[in-house]
């Protein structure tokens, strides 16, 4: 949306329940009361709820369920993350257009939103099921000061700002739970994922990639038959249609606020955080690293790089990156 349409848009949100006759508008953005019509109709067709009769005024009487930049950026308090809003329709994958802005230069913080995604992906070259107009899928350009043994603890402290904000909406933090590396549960079923590719010069981060996807309002039913049983969403857990706008101004404000401690202490100083939402300490698991080599032993916890510890054949190990499935044991 250009700016005269954001302004006309702005005025109406101002006003409340009081009209807005098309001479004030007219007046109050310099333009004529025929460009203000266009205006106005432009934003209908773009889903905006706005009464207006002859001699009567504008009303807003309702905002549509997209993620307009205009709908993120009302109310949206961030100091630089999200300042620039790239909004689509369908994209194959937001992290492929926010890498494509990262190379090309764009400034920290941007951020891509899309309502609907044909080739979204996670970790691991997986899929992330990305049907339009239910979820949230984002991805940010970040350039932080780190090196590239550091860069591990970012995907860490990203996890905890999406398990906060999905612990804030469902209202009960204790469902909630960080599964390593990236995965955010609620009753142990994956509700996020979150994706980081970096671009990188020597041993320092040049910019990194932030993708994440959190399953708000989408009905587990339709889940393809490989999720279906391990994954929820937040409306299904809150019986409630959860309102995607408004959650992700509360998720990109989290995320700075994580990633500013994060930039000023290092993981360490996001670590109490962390440790509240990791349940797996002690929980027998099983990973497979990217060559298809499993492994299987007791979590010991996490490292300050970010790598997971396995306690196994009586020594310890390391794991910096796999799948991770807890072995679901027997009760003694």
């Amino acid at each position: 949306m250009n700016d005269a349409p954001a302004r006309v848009l702005d005025a109406l949100r101002r006003a409340g329940d009081e009209p807005c006759s098309g001479a004030s508008l007219s007046s109050d953005l310099g333009v004529s009361r025929a460009q203000v019509w266009k205006h106005v109709e432009g934003l209908r067709a773009r889903g905006y709820a706005i009464e207006g009769e002859r001699g009567d005024g504008y009303r807003l009487r309702k905002a549509p369920d997209r993620l307009y930049p205009e709908e993120l950026h009302h109310g949206l308090e961030t100091q630089w993350l999200a300042k620039t809003i790239h909004h689509f329709e369908e994209v194959d994958s937001t992290n492929r257009v926010a890498l494509e802005l990262a190379r090309e230069g764009a400034a920290h913080g941007t951020a891509v939103v899309a309502e609907g995604q044909t080739a979204g992906r996670g970790r691991l070259g997986r899929s992330f099921f990305s049907p339009p107009h239910q979820n949230v899928y984002t991805s940010i350009v970040l350039r932080p000061r780190l090196t590239t043994a550091e860069a591990p603890t970012l995907i860490l402290a990203a996890a905890v700002a999406v398990a906060e904000t999905v612990a804030d909406e469902v209202g009960e933090p204790d469902r909630i739970e960080i599964k390593w590396p990236n995965d955010v549960l609620i009753d142990e079923r994956k509700t996020s994922g979150i994706l980081v590719e970096l671009g990188v010069e020597a041993t320092r981060v040049a910019f990194c990639v932030l993708g994440i996807g959190v399953n708000l309002n989408v009905d587990p039913a339709t889940f393809p038959d490989e999720f279906r049983a391990r994954a929820t969403s937040v409306s299904a857990c809150c019986e409630r249609r959860v309102d995607r706008a408004a959650f992700t101004r509360r998720l990109y404000t989290r995320l700075e606020e994580v990633f500013d401690l994060h930039a000023r202490e290092g993981f360490a100083g996001v670590r109490p955080r962390f440790d509240a939402l990791f349940r797996m300490q002690g929980a027998r698991v099983r990973v497979q690293d990217l060559d298809g080599a499993r492994t299987e032993g007791r979590v010991d916890g996490v490292d300050p790089d970010g790598a997971l510890r396995l306690s196994r054949n009586g020594g310890s190990e390391r794991v910096l990156a796999g799948d991770v499935t807890v072995v679901k044991e027997d009760p003694a």
